[in-house]
């Protein structure tokens, strides 16, 4: 039996609104994928390794490192260093720290990226706390390190030839509190930090 010309309407409707809705909730996650397998938009790629040492370049690229805390979190938090030195190819290490001078224990979610925006494809982290909710106890200080490097595709790419400093860029975004979270069961091992 054919659909008579009003019901077909009807379903066609019915089916692009749905497929409307579901790329709606598509888009989020995988425009985040997107960005960190790319680095569009200065979101810096994740790497699972460190590149060979034998791709370490003679070229240095200064590494700045900024930090900001976003209204309703009670923290301060601060690189440990405002910059280094890294040739491209090695790895560096640093590390931010975070105070929660606030009454209450607080979690907080760190959102990055680096500038200028076209070395976002080559700043790759390997570990970094911002992978996860960072979980602070009232009063409790902890130190946060990040691990990076600067892909050595760099070298290949002339329209990045001006890049001479990369800042990386985090802020702390407030997490709600679940009834089962606590200051240091959920902070997640130093493997991921």
């Amino acid at each position: 039996m054919a659909m008579d010309r009003n019901t077909r309407t009807v379903v066609i409707c019915i089916a692009v609104v749905a497929g409307m809705t579901g790329m709606a909730y598509a888009a989020v996650p995988f425009y985040r994928w997107f960005c960190q397998v790319t680095g569009f938009d200065g979101t810096p790629r994740q790497a699972d390794a460190v590149p060979d040492s034998s791709l370490i370049s003679s070229r240095v690229i200064r590494i700045r490192f900024d930090a900001n805390v976003a209204p309703g979190l009670t923290w301060d938090f601060a690189p440990n260093e405002r910059a280094v030195d890294l040739h491209v190819g090695d790895v560096g290490l640093t590390a931010y720290t975070a105070t929660n001078y606030g009454k209450a224990p607080t979690r907080g979610h760190a959102t990055f990226n680096v500038t200028p925006e076209k070395a976002g494809k080559y700043f790759v982290k390997v570990a970094c706390f911002c992978f996860s909710d960072q979980p602070l106890a009232a009063g409790e200080t902890r130190e946060m390190p990040v691990n990076f490097f600067v892909d050595p595709a760099i070298l290949q790419d002339h329209l990045v030839d001006d890049i001479t400093e990369i800042t990386l860029s985090y802020t702390f975004f407030p997490q709600e509190v679940g009834p089962t979270a606590s200051a240091d069961g959920d902070a997640p091992s130093s493997a991921q930090n």
